[in-house]
């Protein structure tokens, strides 16, 4: 059984969720001996598709006419969308229709999240579907502490540390990030993630260009940064609106950094508050639970410990087992 991962604009798309998503199919992949190709002149005998542009249609097209079976990863939806860069709300719409009528070509989808599978569902689209997380790989998103001592001291960030990843839009509530570190001037809040800032929202923008005095936009950095990272800061705060699991989440959750996050109805059911993360309504919540986690005014040991079976459940190689059993009903048609 040889499996197709396509996914269009692999460079452009590197340092988005989607890109890392595909990173972890083929990890997942190699970890269950599942044989992959990322080229669709290959030869294969299953299609699992991420991306919604004229290529992926292009694919499900080639695949029905010689009887391959297609499934969709649907890591794109309206709702995340929107509120990301310049036009983006003007585009959502179309987006919308478009990930609809390609989702209903497939023969089974795959959601990274039951809320996603339940927006996908009141598109219209019907097809079998199972939800299964998209991953991370618990043996390398592992505390070390001399990445940890490094992060303090590139950073300066003796006096604490609160982190976030992911690319800078509004919808992942940077605009919140930077309001929170106003009112904690004392620690260091640290956004890392690709610079994007032409195609981000003006006020985005202007924030990034002239952040509060104790916000560092470092941009994209490399792994081992990250790694060091997760393990030093105090906590890892995800002030997300919308998502459709959360890559970075699984990565804190794996490395055992306490999470602060926003009761969103995404995490429902396996983010739980006060038991392996923190939940806030608002900035001020988020204050509180960041203040007293930085002053040590809130045991965490349990919460983490939890948070890190949490990852566990969703190790790539656990991914890797239940895509194999899925790409096995595909190919034999059950």
């Amino acid at each position: 059984m040889k499996v197709l991962l396509f996914s269009e604009g692999k460079k452009m798309f590197s340092k988005s969720g989607v890109g890392r998503a595909l990173k972890h199919q083929m990890e997942a992949l190699t970890f269950a001996g599942i044989e992959y190709t990322t080229d669709e002149k290959d030869s294969f005998d299953i299609a699992h598709i991420n991306t919604i542009s004229a290529g992926s249609e292009r694919v499900i097209k080639k695949c029905r006419k010689a009887g391959i079976p297609v499934i969709y990863n649907t890591h794109t939806t309206f709702e995340d969308f929107r509120n990301s860069f310049m036009f983006s709300n003007l585009m959502a719409p179309f987006i919308k229709k478009r990930v609809a009528k390609l989702y209903k070509m497939a023969d089974f989808i795959i959601s990274p999240s039951e809320y996603t599978l339940g927006i996908v569902r009141s598109y219209g689209v019907n097809c079998p579907a199972e939800v299964i997380s998209n991953g991370v790989d618990t043996e390398h998103f592992v505390k070390n502490n001399e990445l940890g001592k490094k992060f303090i001291k590139d950073y300066s960030a003796e006096k604490g540390a609160i982190i976030c990843v992911g690319l800078p839009f509004r919808r992942k509530g940077i605009l919140d990030f930077c309001d929170i570190a106003e009112m904690m001037p004392e620690v260091k809040f640290i956004w890392f993630g690709a610079n994007i800032s032409k195609i981000v929202t003006p006020d985005v923008r202007k924030k990034i260009s002239n952040p509060p005095k104790n916000v560092i936009f470092p941009g994209y950095v490399e792994a081992e940064t990250i790694i060091g990272a997760y393990s030093a800061a105090d906590a890892f705060f995800f002030p997300t609106y919308e998502e459709n699991e959360g890559i970075v989440v699984l990565e804190a959750l794996s490395m055992m950094t306490p999470i602060v996050v926003r009761d969103i109805p995404v995490y429902n059911g396996w983010m739980k508050h006060k038991e392996n993360c923190f939940k806030g309504k608002n900035n001020m919540e988020f204050k509180e639970y960041l203040k007293n986690i930085v002053d040590k005014k809130i045991e965490i040991d349990n919460i983490c410990i939890k948070g890190r079976d949490t990852a566990i459940e969703r190790d790539l190689r656990v991914i890797g087992e239940k895509l194999k059993k899925i790409y096995t009903k595909a190919v034999l048609k059950i």
